[in-house]
């Protein structure tokens, strides 16, 4: 197994015992937000600002992609 991306090490938490990724963004008019990534079973789950659109920088997609990546691999065991 490849080891973790480090992008992602630094945005996975355990919240209420659930693995979570959150990945800083931004609204369309520039408040903070953030875009949670989890595992449900064998499912990734994408949970945006509530009500909201996420707008991300070139450098928090990335961090999405790795959090999206490493959830994938975690949804497959």
């Amino acid at each position: 197994m490849p080891a973790p991306d480090p992008r992602a090490a630094q945005l996975r938490r355990y919240e209420g015992g659930q693995l979570v990724w959150r990945v800083q963004c931004g609204d369309l008019i520039n408040r903070d937000r953030c875009v949670t990534v989890l595992v449900q079973d064998d499912q990734v789950v994408l949970v945006g600002p509530p009500g909201e659109t996420a707008r991300l920088t070139a450098g928090q997609l990335g961090q999405l992609q790795a959090a999206l990546n490493e959830a994938a691999k975690l949804a497959e065991r």
